[in-house]
């Protein structure tokens, strides 16, 4: 399959609001997305982004029934690691249904890969649901290790209300 990995820009915003949605149903949590294009554009494309994004695109040719050609998106940032210094954080990576299996979610994956080493980071950390076996083994068969197993970490989250809560002096 022809396809190409390019950096995202302002304009495949409305595409990555579609995919991000896409892919909460998929995770069966699409009443948690609450961001929307316009937050995109701010948090990714202003003078000091909160994340960076590549999208996979196909020629018209292999275009979806729906008319897309941007097919495929990987949303990272840069974080630190207190034991091993840089690294970068994949918050996404997903690959419409009619697209997997064809390399383009490895070839989306190895370009953040790529993009981390050359900020010099040592790890690329993600995570994924537990039932999600396809990805789990994808993941796995990319020599990428489970933490929560090997380790025992668990990824948490404050938000909401307890995140104001916790946020009071």
């Amino acid at each position: 399959m022809d396809f190409s990995i390019r950096a995202a820009n302002v304009e495949d915003c409305k595409d990555i609001a579609r995919m991000i949605v896409e892919l909460s149903e998929y995770e069966k949590v699409a009443e948690h997305v609450k961001v929307t294009q316009r937050d995109l554009e701010q948090d990714g494309f202003s003078k000091n982004p909160f994340f960076h994004g590549i999208v996979a695109e196909v020629p018209e040719q292999h275009k979806t029934k729906e008319g897309h050609t941007k097919i495929g998106y990987a949303l990272y940032f840069y974080s630190y690691s207190s034991w091993s210094g840089r690294a970068v954080y994949m918050e996404d990576l997903y690959v419409m249904p009619e697209f997997r299996g064809k390399g383009i979610g490895k070839a989306l994956m190895s370009k953040v890969a790529q993009l981390g080493l050359a900020a010099g980071c040592n790890q690329l950390n993600f995570t994924v649901l537990d039932w999600n076996k396809p990805s789990l083994d994808f993941y796995l068969s990319q020599g990428s290790v489970d933490v929560t197993a090997s380790m025992g970490y668990h990824c948490m989250r404050c938000d909401g209300e307890a995140l104001q809560h916790l946020a009071q002096p």
